[in-house]
């Protein structure tokens, strides 16, 4: 292995960034100080060796784990290439960063490939209230990667993709890596709200402002005002409402129903759809004013198929999720059967699939027998509401019977704590409430 020159050694060591060198035998020949605190160690420790052992802590290179690596295109093509890869600190602490591999030309003709590393979301910035954004695919880290670009602005974005892909952990992610962070972060589903109440939803009313109402109500644009509103499904609002939705998109202002004061919000404004927005525009479906508002800038979430790579990751961090005790672990034949499948319904539907494979579990590990990909229209109905237990062997176990089974043994494990159990269950404890009603529970 070479050593670099002194003048080579002093221009990257004026890079803020992480900045290595590393020889076509993936040997780091030269590192910043910037590199060396990233990654814990020191100059004299790292010159020397692979750089997958430093950043990736591993004994492959990325190429061989599923990774696009920039070393293969430097010293095969000679050609400069950015990529999205996850290493790990010195605290074995996973960061997703974006690599920008360049051809570096040594005084006496070596070739190296200079690596600058710019981290962009270390995994604690991933948390958000219901689960985590997990994966370290192209398709993620690239989704990622534009997430938070775009965090940084003010301009509205359009979350595009198909249901159960993860719209609103994306839209957290943008929030908390937003200025706004710290603010009020609001989510509308707005196929759930009837027209005849829209206006009252999203703005609020007055007292005496229509039959039945007997005080003020705050509106989700008062609620998000400093921070984030998130429309999740806004193909859905009606094309009545789409007018006065715009209007205040376009003044910040409104007034509450039935009130007379202007009131002004400061939100910013995430959207969601699995629709195709310009197709309803040109039906008379949508308003390419409102379109044009909404879509300043327009993110693609690829879907879980695109990322298959994740499943497994995504797998373990659901199920410790959903047990709400982490005794459950994913045999190898059951993650093979996972990685086969084409999840049309995305992560939502890994969740319920999970769920399932949880109750019909005995021994703390899910195999493949335990995996069931069957449509809920080809499953016997429950038999007895307020059963208790799931016939876990058999073929004819109903999603009733799982759920039923399921919520009996979270409730178990956490003393009849509703709120944790709702909360690992990722529904509202009315939600569960009315289920406990159902089933008998209570």
């Amino acid at each position: 292995m070479s050593q670099v020159p002194v003048q080579i050694q002093s221009l990257i060591d004026t890079q803020e960034n992480p900045f290595v060198l590393i020889d076509k035998d993936y040997r780091i020949v030269a590192a910043n100080h910037a590199y060396c605190m990233r990654y814990g160690t020191t100059e004299e420790q790292v010159v020397g060796r692979a750089c997958h052992e430093i950043s990736h802590h591993s004994s492959a290179p990325c190429h061989l784990n599923g990774e696009t690596c920039p070393h293969q295109q430097v010293f095969e093509e000679a050609r400069a290439q950015q990529v999205m890869h996850t290493h790990y600190d010195h605290h074995n602490r996973p960061e997703h960063v974006r690599i920008q591999g360049h051809p570096v030309q040594g005084l006496n003709g070596e070739l190296y490939l200079g690596e600058a590393i710019y981290p962009f979301a270390p995994s604690t910035a991933m948390d958000c209230d219901e689960m985590r954004m997990i994966g370290k695919s192209s398709a993620f880290l690239n989704c990622v990667d534009n997430l938070t670009r775009v965090a940084e602005s003010e301009a509205s974005i359009l979350l595009y993709g198909p249901s159960g892909v993860g719209k609103e952990l994306a839209a957290q992610y943008v929030h908390r890596r937003s200025s706004r962070t710290g603010k009020a972060f609001v989510a509308v589903d707005c196929a759930s709200i009837a027209e005849s109440v829209f206006e009252s939803e999203m703005f609020g009313h007055e007292k005496g402002a229509f039959t039945g109402c007997v005080g003020r109500k705050l509106g989700l644009f008062e609620l998000a005002d400093g921070g984030t509103l998130f429309l999740d499904e806004i193909g859905e609002v009606p094309l009545s409402m789409q007018a006065k939705l715009l209007r205040v998109l376009e003044s910040g202002e409104y007034r509450r129903v039935g009130g007379t004061e202007t009131l002004r919000c400061d939100a910013r404004i995430v959207s969601a759809t699995n629709r195709d927005l310009l197709e309803m525009v040109d039906k008379g479906q949508f308003r390419l004013d409102l379109y044009y508002r909404i879509a300043g800038i327009d993110i693609t979430l690829p879907t879980l198929k695109e990322r298959r790579q994740d499943i497994p990751a995504m797998s373990n961090a659901l199920l410790h999720r959903l047990s709400g005790d982490g005794r459950f672990d994913l045999g190898k034949d059951a993650i093979v059967k996972l990685m086969d499948y084409d999840f049309p319904g995305n992560i939502r539907e890994l969740r319920n699939i999970l769920q399932k494979a949880l109750v019909l579990s005995n021994d703390g590990m899910i195999h493949a027998e335990h995996i069931r990909f069957d449509n809920a229209t080809s499953l016997p109905p429950v038999q007895k509401a307020g059963r208790k237990s799931a016939k876990s062997e058999t073929s004819d176990t109903s999603i009733a019977e799982l759920e039923v089974a399921h919520i009996t043994r979270l409730l178990e494990i956490h003393g009849g704590h509703r709120r944790k159990v709702a909360e690992i269950l990722g529904i509202s404890e009315r939600t569960l409430y009315r289920k406990l009603i159902l089933y008998g529970l209570r």
